[in-house]
């Protein structure tokens, strides 16, 4: 196993683009979800992946705030569906929220999540701060956490 960590001009263009192919492909192709997968927030975030034998098992990014009043979020949380159930996504869930709480000193996490990862997410510390909201057809429900 191996961990990656690059902000976007760091990233090779072999790199980005198997992030962007794993990200439609879970995103969009598999959750039969066509939306604009490529929001323009990539070039503002840090991005941290995990690989196996040189193909990537895990991903995330951190996305920064765009106004004073937003926070740090972890976004595009995923694991190829093979490694499932192995405990990747809290691995890489980890790895996010400690690069936020010890490195960037982030005093809340947001965090736009599928409804059906709710209890998940809320294993962490994330709180529901919304309704449960459709968004591109798939319900949504907004969290934060408050770091200690």
């Amino acid at each position: 196993m191996k961990w990656m960590r690059k902000t976007f001009n760091e990233l090779s263009k072999e790199e980005l683009y198997n992030l962007l192919k794993l990200r439609v492909s879970i995103f969009v192709v598999e959750q039969e979800c066509p939306y604009p997968e490529i929001d323009g927030r990539d070039e503002d975030s840090l991005h941290i992946w995990i690989e196996e034998n040189e193909e990537i098992v895990a991903y995330c990014r951190i996305v920064p705030p765009v106004t004073e009043e937003e926070h740090y979020a972890i976004g595009r949380v995923l694991v190829v569906k093979e490694k499932r159930g192995d405990g990747y996504a809290r691995q890489i869930m980890n790895r996010a929220i400690s690069i936020l709480r010890d490195e960037m000193k982030v005093d809340h996490i947001w965090l736009h999540g599928q409804e059906h990862l709710r209890q998940f997410y809320g294993s962490f510390g994330f709180e529901e701060v919304s309704e449960v909201y459709l968004e591109d057809g798939i319900p949504h429900v907004d969290m934060l956490m408050k770091v200690e």
